[in-house]
């Protein structure tokens, strides 16, 4: 199993991984919860997808069995800036605006984790570690990023695995019902991981 951090500046490397991370994603997202979310050529996207954005892919063998999204909290895309802050501003319909106790941040050294995805296709008996992957490759990609924090829009029972995975966090916001199930903003502090 490999973990890959793609951009827009590396993704020539790695053949059709870009595109099966947004295929796979369309699957998670579209198709299994059935969210009303824009997409093209059989690729799930928003206006977050820039080139300010990273994206993890943990796959194996061209089949990606999770996927999660790391946007700096100092991004701007016209009237867009990061998932959170503009659910915050009102933005964004579908998120509720009192989703966080406080202010959202802007600050370069605060990133954004949202579309956090496991595929319905991996095998059950590899799903833990795939968490694994991904917290792993989570922290690695934020800290080269240069993030001390990160904020995350993620299920509600984050306290049952966050602590299992090693991450220091804390809810950030209130837990509130989206779509197809509870989910919590939640803050991770990467400084005690920064050795």
């Amino acid at each position: 199993m490999q973990t890959t951090t793609l951009s827009f500046e590396n993704m020539h490397n790695h053949g059709e991984l870009f595109a099966n991370l947004f295929r796979a994603r369309k699957q998670s997202f579209i198709v299994q919860k059935n969210w009303d979310l824009p997409e093209a050529l059989g690729m799930e996207y928003d206006q977050y997808d820039t080139p300010a954005s990273r994206w993890i892919a943990i796959h194996e063998y061209g089949e990606v069995y999770a996927g999660i999204r790391l946007t700096p909290t100092v991004a701007r895309c016209g009237i867009y800036s990061y998932m959170i802050r503009d659910a915050q501003r009102g933005l964004l319909g579908t998120i509720p605006q009192d989703l966080l106790f406080e202010e959202a941040p802007v600050d370069e050294n605060i990133w954004e984790s949202t579309r956090v995805f496991v595929s319905h296709t991996t095998p059950q008996r590899i799903r833990r570690r795939v968490h694994a992957y991904m917290v792993m490759a989570m922290l690695k990609s934020a800290r080269e990023l240069g993030a001390t924090k990160i904020v995350a829009l993620t299920a509600a029972n984050w306290p049952r695995w966050f602590g299992r995975c090693g991450l220091d966090a804390e809810a950030a916001g209130r837990p509130m019902f989206i779509g197809d199930g509870d989910y919590q903003c939640v803050s991770i502090n990467l400084s005690s991981k920064l050795h």
